[in-house]
């Protein structure tokens, strides 16, 4: 059996990088048709952009300001030319942002990042990444189809429903966060349940630290690292060699530098930037407010696409949370509807294996009925449970920091 998903894999990387630009005028031509890029775009020839250099004149647009366009031009900001009904599913995350998924196969380009992990055609595999107004559940379910495998629609929770699946179907695959792996392992040793026929797994969506990828080796699991994206799908991918994640097929990576659009010098940490190929959805530039700083050379799994470190921070205060982003707009969203409350801040930690988040807020009026309110407000508008920590009118500190995330 081959160790690569198809040949595009190890092509020659200049062969890659002409091919991919080759197709980029006809893609931005497409986008050229959505309202919202024809503006953004106004006076670029497309037939003039077939190389990185050009593509680094275009402007660049920021996930973070998707939520406010999506908001003033509903659905999709007008970034989308397509009828929504030419889409497949229609999804929702939190900022909020909507996001269509294209009818073709692999949508979400997660196959060969499967392959990659391990996964081949034939084999079951647990899938608990949720399948509730989010992609997350669809993108890994497709991806994992596409490759020929059978699913199981788990979605996260209910793990003694979860271990009567394992026993039944036996599944050698698992997809889903690093943290819920964790949980359903515990609670399967603890029950005395079998779920032994588990022995691969990517995970994403959370941080992977070493600690826990040692327990889950530990546990007979071979488990990878993937990122990606609600709006693109899975981004780049771990390889058995276990060095950085190679970037995907059918996308143009960019790093540039936070706040700006103009590209690092080779090996900086900057922010990840994408254009993706697909003619029913692309995308021009979108600037992920992820860091990452490339590798040099190819990868000794013989892959020859662009590697990365993986995921660095974030270039804004956006940051992920049990596989949900939370953003600066929600906890100002949460001010306004508490007025009686100064300054908050989202701290974000670890708790053993589970991100832990906790509210600071500035109040002259503590109470346990406050901090109930808040926490029920907290998790309305992240749709994530968390502490509340009610502190003193003026202590915390006045530098326009709402997040920090200090995992």
């Amino acid at each position: 059996m081959t160790d690569h998903y198809d040949a595009l894999e190890t092509r020659e990387p200049a062969k890659r990088e002409a091919e991919l630009f080759s197709r980029l005028p006809d893609i931005l031509r497409k986008a050229l048709a959505a309202p919202a890029y024809a503006g953004r775009l106004k006076g670029i020839d497309p037939a003039g952009v077939t190389s990185r250099a050009a593509l680094a004149e275009l402007p660049v647009l920021r996930k973070s300001e998707l939520p406010a366009l999506h908001k003033a031009a509903p659905p999709f900001g007008g970034f989308v030319a397509g009828p929504l009904g030419s889409f497949g599913r229609l999804f929702t995350s939190p900022g909020p942002i909507f996001e269509p998924e294209p009818v073709h196969a692999d949508p979400w380009r997660g196959a060969r990042a499967l392959f990659a992990a391990g996964f081949r055609p034939g084999d079951v595999v647990l899938n608990t990444f949720s399948y509730h107004l989010t992609p997350g559940g669809f993108i890994f379910d497709a991806s994992a189809r596409a490759l020929g495998c059978a699913v199981i629609p788990a979605g996260p929770g209910n793990t003694e429903q979860q271990f009567e699946l394992i026993e039944a179907y036996r599944p050698v695959g698992y997809s889903g966060t690093p943290d819920f792996l964790k949980i359903l392992l515990d609670a399967a040793a603890s029950a005395g349940r079998d779920v032994s026929s588990i022995k691969r797994a990517l995970v994403s969506g959370a941080a992977f630290p070493k600690s826990l990828q040692d327990e889950v080796k530990s546990r007979g699991i071979d488990a990878y690292q993937a990122f990606g994206t609600a709006d693109l799908g899975l981004v780049a991918f771990e390889t058995p060699a276990r060095e950085g994640m190679v970037v995907n097929e059918d996308l143009i990576m960019e790093i540039v530098r936070p706040g700006t659009g103009d590209p690092v010098a080779p090996g900086d940490v900057g922010e990840i930037v994408v254009t993706s190929l697909d003619p029913q959805h692309p995308w021009i530039r979108l600037a992920l407010g992820d860091l990452t700083a490339a590798l040099p050379g190819a990868s000794p799994c013989g892959r020859t696409n662009m590697r990365i470190k993986g995921w660095m921070g974030r270039a804004d205060q956006t940051t992920k949370v049990k596989g949900m982003f939370v953003r600066p707009e929600q906890i100002a969203e949460i001010g306004k509807r508490h007025p009686e409350l100064g300054r908050l801040r989202l701290v974000v930690t670890r708790s053993g294996e589970s991100d832990l988040m906790t509210l600071k807020a500035e109040t002259a009026a503590a109470g346990a009925m406050l901090q109930s309110e808040l926490a029920a407000t907290l998790r309305a508008v992240t749709k994530l449970g968390g502490n509340v920590e009610l502190v003193a009118a003026g202590s915390l500190p006045n530098d326009g920091k709402v997040i920090a995330d200090e995992r």
